[in-house]
């Protein structure tokens, strides 16, 4: 049977085994800082053993994000990414946020809209793959609609 629990005790061990059955690109890393920020989580397990997991952040305020939602490829398609949605969905409802975010690729679409989500467009930029020296940076200006140089 599934368990699910709002906020257990996790450890780096726990996660990133999860995140390596979950994610082919995951490396191992610590989790102390992302709990620090964290306005909860919930985790799945089975037989004590962490088989689900999506972390809720917040900016404090009106919006909330979710983040690292991971489900053991073994348990895949069997309801558990939706119990944790569900759940991690109730938690920034009952914490006062209006708006809840998530960033998903485009083969997740049917699973994120079943889930209530609708699709917005968004931004993202990967941080750390170059560095960029400011001073050799030349600073674009919109005009009428257009980026000019």
């Amino acid at each position: 049977m599934i368990e699910f629990r709002l906020r257990p005790t996790l450890s780096d061990r726990e996660l990133n085994l999860l995140n390596s059955r979950s994610w082919p690109e995951h490396t191992d890393r610590t989790y102390d800082r992302m709990f620090a920020r964290s306005l909860g989580h919930v985790g799945a397990f089975e037989d004590d053993r962490l088989i689900g997991f999506v972390n809720v952040a917040t900016d404090g305020d009106r919006h909330a994000f979710l983040l690292d939602v991971a489900v053991d490829r073994d348990h895949q398609r069997r309801g558990v990414g939706r119990e944790l949605v569900r759940m991690a969905t109730q938690l920034a409802t009952e914490a006062g946020c209006a708006w809840l975010h998530v960033d998903y690729e485009p083969h997740l679409d049917a699973f994120y809209c079943g889930a209530g989500f609708r699709p917005t467009s968004a931004g993202l930029i990967r941080l750390g793959r170059r560095t960029i020296s400011i001073q050799s940076v030349s600073h674009p200006i919109l005009v009428r609609g257009e980026l000019e140089k």
